[in-house]
């Protein structure tokens, strides 16, 4: 009988600790803005992995046209919209980090691999960075209310 009470008790705190670490890696689920809050950017989880695309420019027009990817690298994707984009790529949940992704910055055009960590409930920090992260830039968003 002992030894069946230790194992409900270990499966309950197995339980629980899984639990916990799923809340956890969903924390950045949700709309943030970016640094200079000229945009919105809706974090999501799919197929066990989280993106992000902006569903909110201050300035979505420009000449009464939607503001399009000019700077993108690829001749082909110059005609899409920002608005609507995906902006982050493939991140994964290890350790209160969210890695293994990529950032794209519609203003120069390029793609940099990225890691998302919480700073607090209200402040994500966005590492972009080429190579290894080491070389890079931090900035942070703030969560929408």
């Amino acid at each position: 009988m002992k030894s069946l009470t230790q194992l409900l008790t270990f499966s309950l705190f197995f339980f629980a600790s899984y639990t916990s670490i799923a809340q956890d890696a969903d924390a950045i689920v949700g709309e943030w803005y970016t640094t200079e809050k000229d945009a919105k950017v809706e974090i999501y989880k799919e197929n066990g992995k989280y993106n992000g695309k902006i569903t909110w420019l201050e300035q979505p027009t420009e000449n009464g046209k939607p503001i399009l990817d000019a700077n993108n690298s690829d001749k082909s994707k110059r005609d899409r919209k920002i608005l609507g984009m995906e902006l982050l790529e493939g991140f994964e949940f290890k350790d209160g980090t969210w890695e293994n992704g990529t950032i794209y910055d519609p203003t120069n055009g390029k793609t940099y691999s990225c890691t998302l960590k919480k700073k607090n409930d209200k402040t994500l920090e966005v590492r972009g960075y080429i190579g290894i992260s080491l070389v890079g830039r931090t900035v942070e968003w703030t969560k929408v209310k």
